[in-house]
């Protein structure tokens, strides 16, 4: 994984909406230069695959591999970066060809998350997204893993360093999985503390001005950075409510398109927080060309942890970054009932703060009637039994 800053690198992937998630042609790889640079690779080069299928065994096909090989000899580059998943045997052919390192999409996200995590949650949930990610990918370079040398007595008939490596793999991942329990055991006492508080979160793409609009309504000072995945930790603080109503707001990690697997399910503690929320604010980047894949990608991700159904509003963040008051107004047009703000410059924030509360006001009444309904219900069946 790029681990060296300035690290040289070629990126490469596929045109076509499917390849993509519904990315544009032209816009095949600008996700991926992005990450890259997040994680400190210069991009040397490009290489785009558009009509070749895909090779079971490389991935690429020849002729692309063979751009690859060039450019990377041009630019002295020293890794490869593919905007897909590979499966083991790809990657290991492809490093066998090219002679150079070949991480992809879901590694790198990894790496950047491994960059950004600075508490104990966010490490725990790190190392194990990394270590199931990597387990079925390992090889002998996992010795130094192992704790035994060799000689007699050291390991049981018949076992080999890999499979020393492997058990020792998987119970370091039961470790973090016992100890992400706790976790999520905690978390679930702090939300029973809050029963009394409206839960907001907000949820979006990476770098979509999340944490901005965070701070902007809740007077927070968490950190913001224009870069891909800069908050990992979920940060919970009050804001302002009408009528002495409590709210608190958390702000989360952004997602992405694809987002390992691995990391959505490493991440469920910090993700609850989202299930479990009485209003999702989804915040979009106003200014993105394709903010309908974004919204996408984000409803994916909402869907795999079971909160698609929350009540929720789309928030177009950063509108004033957008080019003139047509964009605005198309937005406006596509997206009836959503909010613009621009966090960065404070304004829309007194609008959303208002149509945020009434929908929270609103769904805390249908709550209370649902419960009522329901009491009303289980109490005529007990006087039927009864009768």
């Amino acid at each position: 994984m790029p681990r060296a800053r300035g690290e040289l690198a070629v990126l490469a992937g596929r045109a076509g909406r499917a390849a993509r998630g519904g990315a544009p042609d032209g816009e095949v790889l600008t996700e991926l230069r992005l990450l890259a640079e997040t994680a400190g690779a210069v991009v040397a080069g490009e290489v785009v695959q558009r009509r070749s299928p895909i090779r079971a065994s490389t991935f690429l096909s020849k002729g692309k591999m063979e751009e690859v090989r060039d450019l990377a000899a041009e630019k002295t580059a020293t890794l490869l970066l593919l905007d897909d998943d590979l499966s083991p045997g790809q990657a290991r052919n492809l490093e066998e060809e090219l002679k150079i390192k070949v991480v992809d999409r879901s590694g790198l996200i990894l790496d950047i998350f491994a960059r950004r995590a600075r508490t104990r949650e966010a490490r725990l949930q790190v190392e194990l997204a990394q270590l199931e990610y990597l387990l079925p990918r390992l090889t002998r370079m996992w010795s130094h893993l192992s704790r035994l040398g060799g000689g007699i007595g050291t390991r049981g008939p018949g076992e080999t360093q890999l499979e020393v490596d492997r058990r020792r793999i998987r119970e370091r991942i039961a470790k973090l999985k016992h100890e992400l329990e706790g976790v999520v055991r905690e978390r679930r006492v702090q939300r029973r503390g809050r029963r009394d508080c409206h839960k907001v979160s907000l949820v979006g793409y990476t770098n979509a001005g999340k944490s901005t609009l965070f701070n902007a309504l809740t007077r927070a000072h968490v950190y913001v950075e224009n870069q891909l995945f800069a908050t990992l930790d979920p940060t919970t603080r009050a804001f302002a409510a009408d009528g002495g109503a409590r709210a608190l707001v958390t702000d989360t990690v952004g997602f992405i398109r694809k987002l390992p697997p691995h990391l959505v399910a490493s991440f469920r503690a910090t993700l609850e927080e989202v299930a479990e929320a009485d209003l999702l604010l989804h915040v979009v980047d106003a200014a993105e060309s394709d903010p309908d894949a974004h919204i996408r990608a984000v409803e994916t991700v909402l869907e795999s942890i079971g909160a698609l159904e929350r009540p929720r509003v789309l928030v177009f963040n950063k509108i004033d970054a957008l080019p003139d008051d047509d964009a605005l107004l198309g937005l406006r047009a596509r997206f009836p009932g959503a909010s613009f703000v621009s966090a960065m410059e404070r304004t829309g924030l007194a609008d959303l703060r208002r149509d945020a509360l009434k929908l929270l006001r609103d769904e805390a009444g249908r709550t209370a009637m649902s419960a009522r309904a329901a009491s009303v219900r289980r109490a005529a069946q007990e006087a039927e039994f009864e009768g």
